[in-house]
């Protein structure tokens, strides 16, 4: 009894205690005791956040000082620094608490998830400074009041939800240094009055939604050095009065929706260093006056209309480390006074019009790092020293015209990561030692004049990935026998090299993800031993000479998709499984000697021969006198009989079974009873399916049969199977595989944020099984409703995502008229699907943004259109703060080039999914 006594008396003098705290803390303290209160503390940020008050001592202090994220002044009688950054805090700001601040210098609350409109009481803390309340989610238009702030020096209001314009009255701060409105949302134009700022030095308004005209008056900030107003939707041109900034060293209008010439008073800006204007409407040539600016560092015009040449006043440009002019209309040859530039390292002028011979001393005057002219009309040879100077990784010389032989000195480049030579006319050896080329990961020497045949020691490239050679016809050589052995490699292409010899063992292929061989003459056999390819999702080898049969243990590769051995000499029956069926009768056909479905049936015994005629004959006989009987009957019952049609993975039920299971009491009578569009049922084994029900629409039977039918043979790791249908003229069941019962992406993103690692297996999950339905399946099979609630899971712990509702939208559609189904030929029915297609690849570019956002970057392509990359970039980074490796962002960050790739406006820049998987494929590795 004591005992209890004496606790009780303990707690209340607690009680006692933290009472006086809360009754003897200063104003500041308790201002931000209470703004504690109001904020979402997840990580706990203020667990030091507390108050220790010892009785009957006063002490003139602040009790805060010693708080994280507070500062204050060398008594300690005031605060004058406030700094909440980064503190995954969320909850509406209030404003009232900030009154007490007086002495305040610095306000740092960005990189959290505040929202609801900034409060403008903050305004009124006149002795601030320094004011960052970027990548928030403040909302509403930017409050009135901020021209009060005389003393401020730096506002970064970077990344909210703002609406309306431009706050009017920011010019009037005239200690203002440091403006950073942008990806905020700010519609209308940039207001004239911007041009009276007088001691701005960095401005940055870019990935707004803002229009109208760039106001000439811009030309009046002479302190500016800094200026990013690119990644809106402006009218018109670029305003000669830019060329006035003389302090400018950094000019960004990219994406800016910009029509007109290059203005030559760019040339004025003697102390520019960048000048990026790439991604508008831009025409006419390029000044020669812009050779002049030759503090520039920087230059990118790429993906505009220019024309004409480049100057050959480049060759003034000696700091020059970047030029970018891909995607124009440029021509003429490449300038030897480029090839001269001492500081020259990136050099992108692909997808133009260029002609003639590179310059024969590219690469020996600068260290040249990444050099790309592909899709031009270039001629002539590789420049010998276009890597003397010992560090290029990517030489992208791809769909030229050049010729002549490769030189032996792209062995003695070691820094090679990447190398694309497809499509041009070299001849020649390969002069490749793979021993001196240790980070090699990308090799395209396809369509070429190649001989000579395949390096033997490419077994030494360790980091080599894709290797590709194809239509080199007389290439000839063995395949190296250690090819498949190569740690890395997963793509080898090889098809119409006249390539002879034994085809290599498969003991050793554990990363191995396509061989493509066709057209050559490989012979040997298909040993067992290529069940050690367990990543193996496509094997071509047909037009080749290869005997024996075909090894039943292909049907344990999880991943085969495509196996074309056709126009060997196999023989023997293919073996039963239904995945060598699956394969198509194209896939075996050229084997004389090789039978079995889906060919001819394998030879039986004369005996068994004639008694199969003999059963035929009599059977046709049956068949006739029934047929006749029953015409009337038939035709009876044919408005109302059920038929049933299986896939692998069902057993082989009647329909009357399954519509038992929705229990109707007359089965093959009538439709069962299920009274909405999708439902569950179990079937007479015990398993759970999901049945989805539609009505057919006029006389379009036929063709919904025949594109459920291909939807059922469509078997990839990444889809929901479809398991059988069952229908008769007025309806059908679709019965779907209900083993995913862990849930769908969109709900798991509402539950839990993913690592990294985890969203990148979905993402790949989600491409390859696009990439299966629209490049394996034949005709394609447009998904038609990609979406995070269409992608479910198996398992919890792998979180291998599975697509479901392929095809159906598009389906769908056919079955009510909406996408056409009696194209006149072919090529317009191809035309219908390509379409569907490109809807697919633009809704994984937006699932993409969902993921890598976890779920609340919805509806990327129109939420993202006009913000700067940059910023798009710090977004997703903060949503992935796992990713805290250099590795780790380059993947994010080629992740999220991709998926933009994929959502942009121009359909005819999209990549198809089989590029797209290819580019997330290459994440490891850097990309183009």
């Amino acid at each position: 009894m004591e005992s209890k006594k004496s606790k009780l008396c303990v707690y209340f003098h607690l009680l006692l205690f933290f009472t006086s705290v809360a009754e003897a803390a200063d104003p500041q303290t308790e201002s931000l005791l209470s703004l504690k209160s109001h904020f979402t503390d997840d990580l706990n940020t203020f667990k030091d956040w507390f108050v220790i008050i010892t009785p009957g001592v006063s002490d003139s202090k602040l009790a805060c000082c010693s708080w994280s994220g507070v500062r204050c002044n060398q008594n300690s009688t005031s605060i004058i620094s406030l700094d909440l950054s980064s503190k995954n805090l969320a909850g509406n700001l209030p404003g009232k608490q900030f009154s007490v601040f007086t002495d305040l210098l610095e306000l740092n609350i960005s990189d959290n998830s505040f929202s609801g409109e900034f409060p403008a009481e903050i305004f009124s803390i006149t002795s601030l400074r320094s004011l960052d309340f970027s990548k928030n989610n403040f909302s509403g238009r930017f409050p009135d009041g901020v021209s009060s702030l005389k003393n401020l020096i730096l506002l970064d209001a970077l990344s909210n939800s703002f609406s309306g314009s431009l706050p009017i009255d920011l010019p009037r701060l005239e200690n203002l240094k440091v403006l950073n409105l942008a990806g905020s949302y700010f519609t209308g134009s940039i207001p004239s009055q911007y041009g009276s700022f007088k001691n701005l030095e960095f401005l940055h308004l870019g990935g707004n939604l803002l229009s109208g005209h760039i106001p000439q008056e811009l030309g009046d900030l002479k302190t500016v050095t800094h200026m990013e107003i690119g990644y809106n939707s402006y009218q018109g041109v670029i305003p000669r009065q830019i060329g006035y900034m003389s302090e400018l060293k950094y000019l960004d209008i990219a994406g800016a929706n910009l029509t007109g010439f290059l203005p030559k008073h760019l040339s004025n800006l003697t102390k520019l260093e960048s000048l990026f204007l790439f991604r508008n409407h831009l025409s006419g040539e390029i000044p020669w006056e812009l050779g002049e600016v030759t503090s520039l560092v920087n230059l990118d015009l790429s993906d505009n209309s220019l024309s004409g040449t480049i100057p050959e006043s480049f060759a003034g440009l000696k700091n020059l480390r970047l030029l970018s002019l891909m995607y124009n209309e440029l021509s003429g040859t490449l300038p030897e006074g480029i090839a001269q530039l001492p500081s020259l390292d990136t050099l992108f002028i692909w997808n133009n019009y260029f002609s003639g011979s590179l310059p024969k001393s590219l690469g020996m005057n600068s260290k040249l790092r990444w050099v790309d002219v592909s899709t031009n009309s270039f001629q002539g040879e590789i420049p010998q020293g276009i890597c003397s100077r010992g560090v290029l990784y990517k030489l992208m010389l791809f769909s030229n015209n050049f010729t002549g032989t490769l030189s032996p000195s792209l062995s003695n480049c070691s820094t090679l990561v990447r190398i694309r030579l497809e499509d041009n006319s070299f001849s020649g050896v390969i002069p490749f030692s793979f021993s001196q080329l240790p980070d090699i990961s990308y090799i395209d020497l396809s369509r070429n004049k190649l001989t000579g045949g395949i390096p033997q020691d490419i077994s030494k490239a360790t980091k080599l990935g894709y290797f590709n050679i194809s239509n080199n016809p007389q290439l000839g050589g063995k395949l190296p026998p250690e090819i498949w052995s190569v740690p890395r490699l997963h793509n080898f292409s090889a098809s119409s090299c006249g390539i002879s010899g034994d085809l290599p063992g498969f003991e050793s292929c554990k990363s191995i993800t396509v061989i493509e061989l066709s057209n050559n003459n490989v012979s040997g056999s298909l040993t067992p031993a290529v069940s050690a390819c367990r990543s193996l999702e496509k094997m071509d080898l047909s037009g080749n000479i290869m005997t024996g049969g075909i090894p039943e243990l292909l049907a344990k590769l999880p991943h085969l998709k495509v196996l074309d051995l056709s126009d060997n000499n196999l023989s023997g029956s293919i073996p039963s499984d239904k995945m060598f069926r699956s394969m198509g009768k194209h896939a075996y056909e050229g084997n004389a000697n090789l039978c079995g479905r889906p060919l001819k049936p394998c030879a039986a015994y004369s005996s068994r021969k004639l008694v199969s005629v003999l059963i035929a004959c009599l059977a046709s006989v049956v068949i006739m006198v029934a047929g006749t009987l029953g015409l009337y009957y038939v035709r009876q019952r044919s408005q109302s009989q059920w038929k049933m049609v299986s896939f692998a993975g069902l057993p082989h039920f009647t329909a009357d079974d399954v519509l038992r299971s929705f229990g109707s009491p007359e089965p093959t009578e009538g439709a069962p009873q299920v009274s909405d569009s999708v439902c569950k049922t179990v079937l007479p084994t015990g398993i759970t399916v999901i049945v989805r029900k539609i009505e057919l629409q006029g006389k379009k039977k036929g063709v919904m049969l025949k594109v459920l039918t291909q939807m059922g043979n469509a078997r990839h790791v990444n889809l929901v199977r479809l398991l059988g249908f069952c229908y008769n003229n007025h309806l059908v069941y679709v019965l779907y595989d209900n083993n995913l019962h862990t849930g769908t992406l969109a709900e798991k993103m509402r539950t839990k944020k993913r690592d990294w690692e985890t969203k990148k297996r979905i993402i790949n999950g989600v491409a390859k099984g696009l990439c299966f339905l629209h490049h394996e399946c034949y005709p394609a099979i447009p998904h038609g409703d990609v979406k995070s609630s269409n992608v479910l899971f198996d398992d919890d712990n792998n979180l291998e995502p599975c697509l479901g509702e392929f095809g159906f939208k598009y389906m769908l559609h056919l079955n009510k008229g909406l996408v056409s189904s009696t194209a006149n030929t072919a090529d317009q029915m191809n035309q219908v699907i390509r379409a569907e297609q490109e809807k697919d690849i633009y809704s994984f570019g937006e699932l993409v943004f969902e993921i890598l956002t976890n779920g609340k970057l919805r509806d990327a392509g129109r939420l993202i259109h006009n913000k700067p990359k940059d910023v798009l970039l710090r977004e997703v980074y903060a949503e992935n703060k796992g990713c805290s490796s250099d590795f780790e962002q380059g993947e994010v960050k080629r992740v999220v080039e991709v998926a933009l790739l994929c959502i942009t406006s121009n359909q005819c820049d999209r990549p198809c999914m089989e590029d797209a998987l290819r580019f997330l494929s290459e994440a490891h590795s850097r990309l183009k």
